[in-house]
């Protein structure tokens, strides 16, 4: 077992949140602290870093989608980064890949 952690830094277009370890029932609290902190506004978008995820589980998934909801009612995106093969099959299975926005790498020049 990898403990989950969470690093942030802010480009232009909002903050990134760089998941590392296992987003998992013990630990999916954590995510949703930490995107609560998040001050975000109407137009950002929230990146979230999954390079260094190692497993996530269903709760997980829905910490995930909870950073969505959170995102969307501040009027942001979210803009999910590097999602792990495994996880991304996960995601289109439950066809959560039609609801978040995937992409390869984050945007430093956001």
């Amino acid at each position: 077992m990898s403990p989950l952690n969470i690093t942030h830094h802010h480009l232009a277009a909002g903050p990134v949140l760089h998941v590392a370890g296992e987003l998992d029932y013990e630990q999916a609290g954590a995510l949703r602290a930490q995107v609560e902190k998040l001050a975000l506004g109407r137009g950002q978008t929230l990146v979230i870093d999954l390079s260094g995820l190692a497993f996530c589980d269903s709760t997980g998934i829905t910490a995930l989608l909870a950073a969505r909801q959170l995102a969307q009612a501040a009027g942001a995106d979210v803009v999910l980064a590097d999602v792990p093969t495994d996880t991304r099959r996960i995601l289109a299975i439950v066809g959560l890949d039609q609801i978040f926005t995937m992409r390869s790498g984050v945007d430093t020049e956001q």
